[in-house]
């Protein structure tokens, strides 16, 4: 695996992790369907004066806010990490070192970032351009809170509710489906260098949501939320369950962990209960969400039913 592409896998998670700016943000109830619309945000008050047609997107998640909520066609550019769907306007933008000249060239009316970083925020500002963050979740509240927030900032409020209400409906139908989880425990892996997640990250609250044993959780780099575990760790907390994060950016699957020191006796790889997981849906809290439920429920319930 290239050393860009770990940064990419556990930079954006912990950069994200990382940031202060909440994301419970709010906008104005008596602008819920007009423009201006006024949004409490990043400590800040941005006001979009009119319907934006020219969105650029610095945040893989935020992008598929957008295009979920039918904004797809006010979006004239994303950053180069966004690759859903598949009509996305590719550009070579960054959201990890943006640059205001290259963004501020493409005339945009609205710019959507995940994290305030390099000053990005006051810099687009002072350009006249309103900008709105939209830092990792940490709860589904905070996606649903995003959502609807990006549906006020686009003029798409309805269906912004609507996907909201979707999300709900489809991620408590994966709950619903898993009857028990009989004391199992689990290990997600991010990235080939076994960096995984506790249950205080929006990835691992999902595991504990089905009550399911994080073995991060008891690991000594445990209160980062992104801890670094070591083979030994791993094979002395002996998982039920092995999720993998990383078969896109790093190839990794149950034939090649098992071939790690001491994995092959792992119960997780002996009884058939390592799971696949889309890289990027296990990354992003946003729309495709409830794929992620659906994947982890179908999983347990395989595991249980052994």
């Amino acid at each position: 695996m290239k050393k860009s592409s770990l940064f990419v896998v556990v930079g954006a998670l912990l950069l994200s992790a990382c940031s202060t700016t909440s994301a419970s943000n709010t906008a104005s109830p008596s602008s819920a369907s007009t423009f201006p619309v006024t949004i409490s945000n990043n400590n800040s008050s941005v006001v979009i004066s009119t319907a934006p047609k020219a969105i650029i997107s610095l945040s893989p998640t935020a992008t598929e806010m957008l295009f979920a909520i039918n904004a797809g066609s006010q979006v004239v550019a994303v950053d180069n990490q966004s690759n859903f769907p598949a009509n996305v306007p590719a550009s070579d933008l960054s959201g990890f070192t943006p640059n205001l000249e290259a963004i501020v060239a493409k005339k945009p009316d609205l710019v959507v970032v995940s994290n305030d970083i390099d000053n990005i925020v006051a810099s687009l500002t002072k350009a006249n351009v309103p900008v709105l963050v939209e830092p990792a979740a940490t709860t589904l509240d905070d996606t649903y809170a995003q959502t609807k927030e990006l549906g006020q900032a686009t003029g798409h409020v309805s269906e912004a509710s609507t996907l909201v209400a979707s999300m709900q409906t489809e991620i408590k139908k994966a709950k619903d489906s898993v009857k028990s989880v009989n004391g199992l425990s689990v290990y997600h892996e991010l990235d080939n260098t076994m960096y995984t997640v506790t249950s205080s990250t929006f990835v691992g609250s999902i595991y504990k949501e089905f009550g399911l044993s994080n073995i991060a959780d008891a690991s000594p780099d445990a209160a980062s939320g992104y801890p670094q575990l070591s083979a030994e760790y791993i094979v002395k907390a002996n998982p039920s369950l092995i999720f993998l994060a990383d078969s896109k950016c790093c190839s990794v699957d149950a034939a090649s962990l098992s071939k790690r020191a001491g994995f092959a006796s792992l119960t997780a790889i002996s009884s058939g209960n390592v799971f696949t997981l889309d890289d990027d849906v296990a990354s992003r809290w946003g729309p495709r969400t409830p794929l992620l439920y659906q994947s982890i429920a179908e999983a347990i319930n395989k595991a249980s039913s052994k």
